[in-house]
């Protein structure tokens, strides 16, 4: 009888993009993705790192039609503090909207050519799920790790995602990082303040 490796840790060569991991997306629901991604980066060793940041300019479509005015500008703009001191300018790539890859990125991205950019960030739902099938389109292999990734919205969103991600890049592009502590959802706030 032949027992099976464990299954390989996703290979950390290639290209990074951290999506919208930014202060006025974290919550209850997020809170946790900072430190994970934090994590991720200090033992990884990715080539490259990229940061992307949602800004919501004043008349976009989310102030038009869904009378949604956040993230207009900083503080809720500004990475999050963990993050911050590893970005720099030129790591980092500001995108009004659903746009997952701006054009500076692909551009970026079409210059490093990469076998593989891993994804991570928030929302699952959203601009992860748009990051990745651009990166999808442009023809780099996306691995989207689950683990380092949430929604806003709660679990059910951030599951939401994942599957219409397995759906539309392949499920076998969805690798776990080792970096959820056994926990498939945020994990639960032991103390509250005041």
């Amino acid at each position: 009888m032949s027992i099976d490796p464990p299954p390989a840790a996703p290979d950390p060569s290639g290209t990074l993009i951290v999506v919208d991991v930014q202060r006025g997306f974290i919550n209850d629901f997020t809170a946790h993705i900072p430190a994970r991604i934090g994590r991720l980066i200090d033992a990884a060793g990715y080539d490259h790192v990229y940061f992307t940041r949602f800004v919501n300019p004043p008349g976009s479509p989310y102030q038009r039609f869904l009378a949604w005015d956040d993230l207009a500008g900083p503080p809720e703009t500004d990475l999050v503090p963990e993050l911050a001191p590893l970005a720099t300018p030129a790591t980092t790539f500001t995108k009004p909207g659903f746009t997952g890859l701006p054009d500076d990125l692909v551009e970026r991205l079409r210059a490093d050519d990469p076998e593989r950019v891993t994804i991570v960030g928030i929302d699952t739902d959203m601009c992860v799920l748009k990051v990745a099938m651009d990166v999808f389109d442009l023809g780099f292999e996306p691995i989207v790790l689950i683990d380092c990734c949430a929604s806003t919205a709660g679990l059910l969103a951030h599951l939401a995602g994942l599957a219409v991600l397995s759906r539309n890049i392949g499920p076998h592009q969805l690798h776990d990082a080792g970096l959820n502590d056994g926990r498939l959802a945020a994990p639960v706030r032991t103390g509250r303040a005041g």
